[in-house]
């Protein structure tokens, strides 16, 4: 029996977004119906020529009630900020959605009461799903721990550290002026770290309880270290002793254990003081258990092809989980709601 072909439609084409449209265009068994774009310089275009593809005779448009209007089965949703309104219209008129907004993780556990409400009812009403895979957290927050979660009965503790060397980034706006690298210690602001509890909370939170360890109090944490000499990078000069690394750290913790822990470790040179483990670029997963994984998951790729193939690490799975999610019972669905997600979809 062939598999269903499902009717979807890309929400914003940004980084992530971009890389999203050319999959679904790709995809044998998705049909692309349209395109909801924000740059009004991108009105009109077909989907093909936002992406780098053969033209689909789909015009993007920045009308969302026009994206409405064709009823998809599903919605790529990946916009820079959640619209609730626009989310519940959709699912409520019988659209699925599966997105990159972090907030619908672990049940939706991030919107407040009143918007995680207004969710279940618009589901129940259209009989549809929504599920986040996440912007960041993703993949190595809920599809590889899960996996090894399955070995284990009794769980200690769980760490992800996630490394980014930015050396090799072209944007001297990004590094210098919003992230603060190459400017003096003490201009840091360790209240940064707040923002990445919010962003990947809910994500460890749900982590925490699949472990049987459920959190109880959660720490946020932020430290820089300096560069020991002065250092060239793409985006411009680090002088020596100013800010070369950053490092979050987010501790959930239950009866006074720690149990999981994300560390973010982003750096512009790894000679720095003090001396930190900065790993290439990608992930190290630690689980203390019955049976205990250290896994390092660094990117095959040299640095100056990341910009590349990074977007793909975030767009792909979520291309992959539309069969998934369009089948799935009605409401706010994780990971541990579904089966493994794989290219082929469900049979």
């Amino acid at each position: 029996m062939s598999a269903p072909t499902y009717r979807v439609a890309q929400w914003a084409t940004g980084n992530i977004g971009t890389r999203a449209l050319r999959e679904v265009i790709r995809h044998p068994n998705l049909e692309l119906v349209g395109v909801l774009v924000y740059d009004p310089a991108k009105d009109g275009l077909d989907a093909g020529e936002l992406c780098g593809e053969p033209a689909t005779g789909i015009a993007a448009t920045t009308e969302s009630a026009a994206i409405a209007a064709l009823k998809p089965d599903c919605v790529l949703y990946m916009p820079r900020a959640l619209e609730i309104d626009d989310v519940v219209g959709m699912l409520s008129a019988g659209t699925n959605i599966v997105t990159s907004c972090g907030e619908f993780f672990a049940g939706g556990s991030a919107l407040s009461e009143d918007a995680r409400s207004r969710v279940l009812d618009a589901c129940a009403a259209g009989n549809t799903s929504v599920y986040s895979t996440g912007s960041s957290p993703g993949f190595i927050t809920d599809a590889l721990p899960f996996a090894l979660l399955s070995l284990q009965r009794q769980i200690q503790s769980i760490t992800i550290d996630e490394f980014a060397n930015m050396s090799q980034r072209d944007s001297p706006h990004m590094i210098f002026e919003l992230m603060g690298f190459g400017k003096p210690l003490d201009s840091y602001h360790p209240g940064r770290a707040q923002y990445l509890l919010r962003a990947f909370g809910p994500a460890l939170g749900a982590l925490a309880d699949a472990a049987g360890r459920p959190v109880d109090a959660w720490n946020a944490a932020g430290e820089v270290a300096a560069a020991r000499t002065d250092t060239t990078i793409v985006a411009g000069e680090l002088p020596a002793g100013s800010i070369a690394a950053q490092r979050t750290t987010i501790t959930g913790t239950s009866a006074d254990d720690d149990v999981v822990r994300f560390r973010a470790n982003w750096y512009c040179t790894a000679d720095v003081e003090p001396a930190w483990d900065l790993r290439p670029t990608g992930w190290r997963l630690q689980l203390h258990g019955d049976a205990p994984f250290d896994v390092d998951l660094p990117f095959p790729i040299p640095l100056e092809d990341l910009g590349a193939h990074t977007p793909a690490y975030t767009a792909i799975r979520p291309v992959n989980a539309i069969p998934y999610v369009c089948a799935a019972a009605p409401g706010i669905v994780d990971t541990r709601d579904l089966p493994p997600i794989v290219p082929a979809g469900p049979r």
